[in-house]
């Protein structure tokens, strides 16, 4: 099935050349079917990069998905012009009374500042507090993971003194996890991060599990029992070349970045990379969108603030 996106976003026509099955607006309406609603708030900052990953992601599905792209207000984009933001994206303001199947919160580039110190993090706060009400399942990206750990369970990070920077072994460690239906025994994810969340004390945390980590980059996958929160520390809707983007970016401007480990052929930077996580990027998406999303959310879905009011009164009862 296709996924609904505006008609004029630059991710379609990229989409479209990929024979990617794009629906506009008015066709979608004319199908008796009730999308997925997914909304995604883009912290990235090469917005339309970003947009147009999870949107092929999303896409990879039998399901119709329907995408709705939020900012935090009051930040201008260096890498994105005024009037794609304007165009496509919306404000916190104007969706706050809205019900959502499924809710992405990317990464961002602000992993060795505190969180209270990052410019919109009571706006961010004040999201992910109402996404418990209006959201049958929130996908937590790399810093998105570190923020949604923080808040939600009081677990912080812990800034490194070397960036986790490459693509990197898996393994899954709970393979009743729907989440890792289907995977492999070793699966790869590219990393990009100055931060990681400590193992031991998810463990310790009670309605938290963790699905799947490496043995280099340390806890990969991180889920809530009732599957409403999953936190992801990698970058799994990575292109075949940002990784590589980035590196060259940081070595043309005189950082000390290390070369991005498994990634180059030989470790030679003019080789080209190969792609070896591609199928499980869209395998982890798809499964999120089925178990998670499709198969849990009510089809009414203004009656995800009934079930998350009726599962704080039980956890209140129980506590």
């Amino acid at each position: 099935m296709p996924i609904k996106i505006p008609r004029d976003l630059p991710a379609t026509k990229t989409l479209q050349s990929e024979h990617i099955f794009v629906m506009d607006t008015l066709r979608a309406a004319s199908q008796d079917i009730r999308p997925l609603h997914i909304l995604i708030l883009n912290l990235m900052p090469t917005k339309i990069v970003t947009e147009t990953q999870l949107a092929r992601l999303l896409s990879n599905t039998p399901l119709q998905v329907e995408i709705e792209l939020l900012a935090v207000s009051g930040r201008i984009p260096r890498h994105t012009s005024a009037e794609h933001m304007l165009t496509f994206y919306k404000s916190f303001d104007s969706i706050r009374e809205n019900y959502y199947d499924g809710f992405i919160i990317t990464g961002a580039p602000v992993e060795q500042m505190a969180f209270e110190d990052v410019d919109y993090w009571g706006e961010l706060c004040e999201i992910m507090e109402w996404s418990k009400t209006h959201v049958f399942s929130t996908f937590h990206i790399c810093w998105g993971a570190q923020a949604g750990l923080y808040y939600h369970y009081g677990i912080g990070k812990t800034v490194l003194k070397e960036k986790v920077f490459g693509v990197f072994a898996h393994r899954v460690l709970d393979r009743q996890s729907m989440l890792f239906r289907g995977f492999d025994d070793v699966f790869w994810s590219p990393h990009s991060r100055y931060a990681s969340v400590d193992a031991e004390q998810i463990r310790r945390t009670p309605g938290l599990e963790i699905l799947a980590e490496s043995d280099e980059a340390g806890v990969y996958a991180i889920a809530s029992k009732d599957g409403r929160q999953i936190f992801i520390t990698g970058h799994s809707e990575y292109d075949v070349g940002t990784l590589g983007d980035e590196y060259l970016r940081d070595k043309n401007a005189g950082l000390n970045t290390p070369l991005p480990k498994h990634y180059f052929p030989g470790d030679d930077d003019t080789e080209k990379p190969l792609c070896n996580w591609r199928s499980g990027a869209n395998l982890l998406y798809a499964n999120w969108l089925n178990y998670y999303v499709y198969q849990e959310t009510p089809y009414s879905i203004s009656a995800i603030s009934n079930i998350a009011h009726a599962r704080g009164k039980k956890e209140g009862e129980n506590g």
